[in-house]
Order: structure tokens, then C-alpha cells, then sequence
């Protein structure tokens, strides 16, 4: 089977895409083996593989950060005009190139809408949608004229031509067909590592860097793991960007965190100006705060840790006391996925859409407004250290039984041959 991929960017620019989406091709290349005998036990026969191509565009990241993906094969795209719409010209031509069974896409409003219409045209194969999270009622809302004129003039034609769309979690199916969508849709979430437990290294060693993935020393985050030391420490991971409820996070901490016991780090790579927003609230609010590392005589409130990817990123995650993520919209937020894997408890709205972390007691949850993040902060902070490691270890459980990459990837795989022709539509597919 051969198959071709497009995401707006293969570099960090793509930000939880460029985890859960490489990732997911990255696993979905490993060979299977399937027993051979009848009686369902070894020796093992290779099984179908699947050749993917990811097509992406470039940035100023690109090439620091393509080899992480190894050994997926991807192509990076110059881009013509705004950075944010990506007109690649030589899209279309390039998947007629490439000739693969099908396509799928990665997230909308984007010229990848365009050229894989095009492409549709030109080889009448079918293609997948993923729009993770980019239909949910916030995100519509969010550069709403933008994304009007983009729905009427290619981007409803594109989802309503796709042989399948997926779906990361049941809000999101509800929300493709809120849009008026009747393709089917398939209900396959984002995977997520599971650590070893031993892993956590103690601190002043160095880094383990996996075989792919981004430039991920983790000699920038030593020093802060150090000043950090005998404090709790509650970790914001993720793009500093206004759908993440962050503003409403810094009001609710200076209210509240008046003590050296607990530090709130926010960890992320900065778009369109909001971390300076950030800082500036926090001033406004009386809520000390420091870049990089914080004074360990004069311990700040409020951390801006900057981007932190691979073993640093690892590094804070096991670090942390705790995780939060405030925001108004997700498709599945791989910080969640990411902190309980760590076995650490979550703060977490319902847009996060992971209600099984609040049905198994793996997270708190908290609202995207001042007063909701306050509550859950008091809660967290009255919590007993026993009882943050329990809830940790829940969420870890949480992953091990709902986003293993065996599930999700056999549940694509299974897909991927329903859309080709193979019979029956798998048991995550529903007809609307």
C-alpha cells in the first residue's frame, strides 16, 4: 500500500501536529508480523507494508528538525505568499508523481485543502481528512471571516469529497457533523509513548536521546530543573497561544500562588507575540515572573522556560508536580497524553476531550475562566503528595489502555484498506 501524507509544516511550527503526527507514520511504518502457523503461534510472516510519503511545507525550521522524523520519507515544499495559508505550487504535481493509493490530510484551511482537490481530479483515488480539533465551535470562531470565505470557497468541498474523515475523539465527530458533513467517520485518537517507569534520570546526568526526534538536548533545562529544586512545580507544555486559556491561567495564579512552595512553568515556543502579552499581565498582576531560570534566592512566581523538545522536554516532564492545560479548544491535547504518561495528574478543561481522565480520577477538572483555573488551583495545591502520585498513576493507566500505538495504528491500517475497496467498514467507522 502506498500512501501520501500532507501537514502544513514537518518542522515544530506544526506544534502538537509535529508529535502526534509523526509519530503515528513512524509507527505506522514499522513492519507487522503475523503468526504463520494454524495454531496462531510463531514462526512470523511478514505482513502488508505501508510506504508513506509526508509531504509538508518549509520554515526556518525545517531542516533542523526533518530528521526526526527517520524513517519516514518527507518532502518539504518551498511556500509562495503568507506563511500561514502555505501555497505550495508544486503540490498537486507532486503527489501525481508520487502516484499513491490514497492521501491523507492533516488539519485544514490550508492550501494542502486545494491541491489534494486536484489531485482527486486528476486520479479519482480517495483521500482521508484529519482535522484535528480544527472544526470544534472555538476554532471556527477564532479568524472567523478568514475561515467563512475559506469554507465557500474550497475547504467544504474538500472534507465533503473525502472518502473518510477522522475523528479524534466522539466531540469531534459531533462537531464534523454540526458542519453539515455526512462522510463517514472514523474515531481513531492520537497515540502517545509510554515511558518506562525507571527512565527519570537524576539531575546533572545526561539526556537520553532518542534514535528520531527534534534537537533535544537537554543541557538547556539542567539549570532550571536545578533552580526548581524543592519547590512543586505545576507545567504548562504547549503553544503559547490565545486558545490555550493562558491569560486566564496567569490572572487565577496571581490571585492565589502567594507562596514558595509552588512555581507555574510554561514551557512552549511563542506565536504572534502572546508570551510578551503573558509577561505582561503577570506584571499587572503582581505575579513575579522570570525567563529561562528563575533566582533561587528570590524565587519568581511565574517561569517562561521557552521551547522545550525530546530529552528536555522528557526532562520537565518528570520533573513537574503536576500538568494543566486551560483551554477553550483541542482536538487531543498530546500534553495530556504526554503528562499522564509520566504518571503525573492533569488540570484540564472539558474542551480538552478527555473525559475518561475525570471519570477515572486522573484529572481535575477545571473551567477556561479566572475563577474555574482558581478553584482547581485550590484543590491541587490542599492535595496531599500521596494522593497527586495516585492520580498520576491513574492517567498512565488511563494511556496504557486507550492510546496505545498497536490500537491506533491497526485501527488506520484497517481503514486504509476499507477505503481501497476491502469489504466491510472496520468497527470505528460509523455511517452518518
Amino acid at each position: 500500500m502506498r500512501t501520501a501524507s500532507l501537514i502544513g509544516s514537518v518542522s515544530r511550527l506544526s506544534g502538537g501536529l509535529f508529535e502526534s503526527v509523526r509519530r503515528l507514520h513512524q509507527e505506522l511504518v514499522r513492519p507487522l508480523y503475523t503468526p504463520s502457523g494454524s495454531s496462531g503461534e510463531g514462526p512470523y510472516e511478514k505482513d502488508e507494508h505501508i510506504h508513506i510519503s509526508v509531504l509538508g511545507t518549509r520554515d526556518e525550521f525545517t531542516d533542523e528538525d526533518i530528521g526526526a522524523w527517520q524513517p519516514v520519507e518527507v518532502q518539504a515544499l518551498e511556500v509562495c505568499g503568507p506563511r500561514a495559508f502555505g501555497f505550495a505550487p508544486g503540490l498537486t504535481n507532486r503527489l501525481t508523481n508520487l502516484d499513491p493509493d490514497l492521501v491523507h490530510v492533516h488539519g485544514l484551511w490550508q492550501y494542502s485543502s486545494v491541491g489534494v482537490l486536484r489531485w482527486r481530479q486528476r486520479s479519482r483515488k480517495p483521500y482521508m481528512v484529519s482535522p484535528h480539533g480544527m472544526l470544534d465551535p472555538w476554532a471556527l470562531r477564532h479568524a472567523r471571516w478568514k475561515k467563512r470565505f475559506g469554507w465557500f470557497t474550497y475547504e467544504r468541498k474538500h472534507l465533503s469529497s473525502a472518502a473518510c474523515i477522522r475523528a479524534l475523539c466522539e466531540s469531534e465527530a459531533q462537531a464534523i457533523k454540526a458542519a453539515g458533513l455526512r462522510n463517514p467517520i472514523c474515531i481513531i485518537p492520537n497515540g502517545v509513548d509510554l515511558p518506562e517507569l525507571g527512565e527519570a534520570r537524576q539531575a546533572g546526568a545526561p539526556g537520553k536521546q532518542k534514535p528520531s526526534e527534534p534537537n533535544s538536548s537537554s543541557a538547556g533545562v539542567d539549570e532550571l530543573v536545578e533552580s526548581l529544586a524543592g519547590r512543586k512545580v505545576l507545567l504548562y507544555l504547549g503553544r503559547i497561544h490565545p486558545k490555550k486559556g493562558l491569560c486566564n491561567l496567569v490572572k487565577a495564579w496571581a490571585r492565589i500562588a502567594s507562596s514558595d512552595e509552588w512555581v507555574l512553568v510554561i514551557a512552549g515556543w511563542d506565536q504572534r507575540g502572546h508570551e510578551k502579552k503573558l509577561k505582561g499581565l503577570a506584571t499587572e498582576c503582581g505575579a513575579a515572573w522570570e525567563d529561562k531560570v528563575p533566582c533561587i534566592i528570590n524565587p519568581a512566581s511565574i517561569v517562561f522556560a521557552g521551547p522545550m523538545f525530546g530529552a528536555a522536554k522528557r526532562e520537565l516532564l518528570m520533573r513537574c508536580t503536576a500538568s494543566i492545560l486551560p483551554s477553550y479548544s483541542e482536538g487531543l491535547p498530546m500534553a495530556v497524553l504526554e503528562a499522564w504518561s509520566h504518571s503525573k495528574p492533569v488540570l484540564a478543561t472539558a474542551q480538552c476531550n478527555l473525559p475518561e481522565g475525570f471519570a477515572q480520577r486522573a484529572a481535575i477538572r477545571i473551567g477556561p475562566t479566572v475563577t474555574e483555573i482558581e478553584n482547581g488551583l485550590r484543590i491541587l495545591f490542599k492535595a496531599s503528595d500521596t494522593s497527586l502520585q495516585e492520580m498520576g498513576a491513574r492517567g498512565r493507566e488511563v494511556v496504557a489502555q486507550r492510546y496505545a500505538w498497536s490500537k491506533v495504528t491497526s485501527d488506520l491500517r484497517s481503514v486504509y484498506r476499507w477505503m481501497l475497496g476491502g469489504g466491510a467498514p472496520p468497527d470505528c467507522v460509523r455511517s452518518t
